[in-house]
C-alpha cells in the first residue's frame, strides 16, 4: 500500500520536473491526479477493497498526499503564471490612451429636448399622458364626435371600439384641464401613432403640443409665442406666416409656414417652388373643448399648437427622407 501511494507521488513530481511547463499543462496534471477520475481519487474509492485493518492507514496516507499534491500544484501554477506574464510585451505608459466610443442622443431626441427647452423658458410646464387612450379623450372631448369626417384625417390604430393608440398628444391637454383650473400653460411631448408610412410619414412619430389658457388671451399672443419659437429653433432671419386652416378643436385655426430653409424663399424642389414650408398647426381653443372640461367660456380664452418633431428635425437639418431617422445607420447618426 505504501508503495502505491509513493508511486503516485513520484509520478506527479516527475511530471512537474519540466521547467518550461505551461499553466494549462499544470491544470491538466491537477485533473489527472486530483480530479474526479484522478489517480488519488480512484485510490480513495478503492480503499473499501482492502482488509479492514489496512483501511484507516491507507485513507490517512491518501488524504495527506492529496493535500500535499494540491499545494505543490498551486505553487507550480503560480510560478508558471508569473513566467508567462514576464514574457508579454511591457506596457508603455507614455502612449496615449485608447478612447472608448461614446454614444450620444438620437437627433429626434435632441430636437425634442430643444423644443421643450424653448417653451419651458417661456414658462410652459411639461405634461405627460397615456399612449393607449380612450375614445373620449382622444376625440370626443376635442370636439370630434363619433362619425365626424375629421376622424378620417387621423388614420387611427384601434385597440377596441373605445380604445385607441393616441393619434396626437392633445388628450394630455384635456386631462390637464380636467385636473386644474386656469391659468394653464403646458406643452405635451410624446409618441403618437397613425396608419401611415411614406417618405414623410411613419406609423409612430413624435409630437409636441402646447396649450395656453387664461383671461384676455388673443391670437396675437399665439403669434408672439410661435414667432419666438421659430426664431430660436431656426434663426432670427427665418420669416413665418399664418395660413387659414381647419382643426375641430380650434377656431379660428391656422397653419404656420416658415421661409424655406433650403432656398430662402426663392423656390426649390423641397418647398415645391412656393418658397414656404409648413411646420405646425395652431389656433384659438374651440369653446366646445372648454365646455367639455368645465371652463367658463365667457371668462377664459386660450390657444393651442402642435408640431411633429420629425418634421422640425428634417427642416432643421435639411433631411429629405424621414426613414433615415429610423434605419440605425451610424454613418448618418454620427453626424449629429
Amino acid at each position: 500500500m505504501e508503495k502505491t501511494i509513493a508511486q503516485i507521488k513520484a509520478d506527479a513530481l516527475d511530471a512537474l520536473k519540466e521547467n518550461d511547463m505551461a499553466p494549462q499543462a499544470i491544470q491538466d496534471l491537477v485533473v489527472k491526479f486530483l480530479g474526479r477520475k484522478g489517480e488519488v481519487t480512484q485510490f480513495l474509492r478503492n480503499i473499501s477493497k482492502l482488509p479492514a485493518a489496512q483501511r484507516p492507514m491507507a485513507g490517512k496516507q491518501a488524504n495527506a498526499l492529496k493535500k500535499e499534491l494540491s499545494a505543490i500544484f498551486d505553487e507550480a501554477l503560480d510560478v508558471a503564471n508569473n513566467r508567462a506574464g514576464q514574457t508579454e510585451a511591457p506596457i508603455d505608459v507614455s502612449l496615449p490612451g485608447r478612447k472608448k466610443p461614446r454614444g450620444t442622443y438620437h437627433p429626434i431626441t435632441q430636437v425634442n429636448q430643444q423644443i421643450c427647452d424653448i417653451f419651458t423658458k417661456m414658462g410652459f410646464d411639461i405634461a405627460e399622458g397615456p399612449e393607449v387612450e380612450n375614445d373620449y379623450h382622444n376625440f370626443e372631448a376635442l370636439n370630434i364626435p363619433k362619425n365626424h369626417p375629421a376622424r378620417d384625417m387621423q388614420d387611427t390604430f384601434y385597440v377596441s371600439d373605445n380604445i385607441v393608440l393616441r393619434t396626437h398628444t392633445s388628450p394630455i391637454q384635456v386631462r390637464v384641464m380636467e385636473k386644474q383650473p386656469p391659468p394653464v400653460r403646458v406643452i405635451a411631448p410624446g409618441k403618437v401613432y397613425r396608419c401611415d408610412s411614406d417618405l414623410t410619414h411613419t406609423p409612430m412619430f413624435h409630437q409636441v403640443e402646447g396649450l395656453f389658457v387664461d383671461e384676455n388671451v388673443s391670437f396675437g399672443d399665439l403669434k408672439g409665442v410661435l414667432t419666438a419659437f421659430v426664431h430660436q429653433m431656426f434663426d432670427d432671419q427665418t420669416s413665418l406666416r399664418f395660413r387659414p386652416s381647419f382643426f375641430p378643436f380650434t377656431e379660428p385655426s391656422a397653419e404656420v409656414d416658415i421661409l424655406c430653409v433650403m432656398c430662402r424663399g426663392k423656390g426649390c424642389r423641397v418647398c415645391s417652388r412656393t418658397g414656404w414650408l409648413e411646420v405646425l398647426g395652431s389656433g384659438m381653443v374651440h369653446p366646445a373643448v372648454f365646455e367639455n372640461v368645465g371652463y367658463d367660456t365667457n371668462r377664459y380664452a386660450g390657444f393651442a399648437f402642435g408640431m411633429g418633431v420629425e418634421r422640425i428635425a428634417m427642416l432643421k437639418y435639411g433631411i429629405d427622407d424621414l426613414r433615415r431617422f429610423f434605419e440605425n445607420d451610424l454613418r448618418f447618426l454620427n453626424q449629429f
